[in-house]
């Protein structure tokens, strides 16, 4: 017993000791540079935060929002719930993003990624050149309404209006800066106006296409009336209707052709 004991005692610090020489520290964990510990720290935590939050990034600057509204009215208007399922239309949109989004990426990743991996520019630099590409993809698809509402907003809040009825003896505050041109606008202006206008494109796609199937939908209501079946609901014999429909002009095709060639 009291071998094996001693054998028991001798692999568990030997493998201890083998730990402690695989895990790495934490400096070694620290990007280079000249930054402190508690530094480089922070700069893990945001980038473990912005990692988490990378699917809410990637809808709200890229065109995967317009695609999955105009995914979703086609399945509501040819009247089948679940199919195509909900893991299909996401998957679609998603590739259809990757496709359209590709040159932004590419952009990003040479003018901003690479250099940065290589140590050759900074962390602002790096978050500028990241995000030009994706600042210029927005602009040349978000309305001017959109923008000049956001870009006033911005304006507002730097110099709000005082409230109370008191008298007022302080002298006025200056006057608010000329509006910003399209190179000087922030995230915080583009990304709001940018996805309030593909709410806007996606439900436009999405009315245009509901248009036909619910001619179909009325005229299979009015024979069905007409024939006096009342307690026939007229969207089981209008469903295969539509599908037949939406498969005789080749539906697919002409969606995913005319959303993606709906981006500038």
């Amino acid at each position: 017993m009291k071998r094996i004991g001693l054998i028991i005692c001798l692999l568990l610090l030997g493998s201890a000791h083998a730990a402690a020489q695989q895990v790495p520290s934490l400096e070694s964990l620290m990007p280079a540079g000249d930054a402190t510990a508690a530094g480089r720290i922070v700069q893990i935590v945001i980038l473990v935060t912005v990692l988490s939050v990378a699917p809410g990034i990637l809808i709200m600057v890229t065109c995967f929002t317009r695609f999955v509204i105009a995914l979703s009215f086609l399945r509501a208007g040819i009247g089948l719930q679940t199919t195509p399922a909900n893991l299909i239309l996401i998957s679609l949109a998603l590739f259809m993003t990757l496709y359209v989004m590709a040159p932004t990426f590419d952009r990003a990743w040479q003018n901003g990624v690479v250099p940065l991996m290589e140590n050759k520019i900074t962390e602002a630099e790096a978050y500028d050149k990241i995000s030009a590409p994706f600042k210029s993809f927005m602009l040349a698809n978000v309305r001017d309404k959109d923008l000049k509402l956001f870009s006033d907003l911005a304006q507002e809040h730097l110099w709000p209006k005082q409230n109370g009825g008191a008298p007022n003896t302080a002298p006025p505050p200056p006057p608010p800066p000329p509006p910003a041109t399209d190179g000087e606008l922030g995230l915080r202006i583009i990304i709001p106006a940018f996805m309030i206008s593909e709410l806007r494109r996606g439900f436009e796609i999405g009315f245009l296409m509901v248009l036909p199937f619910l001619v179909i939908d009325l005229i299979v209501a009015t024979l069905t009336m007409s024939m006096g079946m009342m307690m026939l609901p007229p969207t089981v014999i209008s469903l295969p209707f539509k599908i037949l429909f939406f498969v005789l002009i080749d539906g697919w095709n002409l969606l995913v052709g005319g959303l993606i060639r709906s981006f500038a």
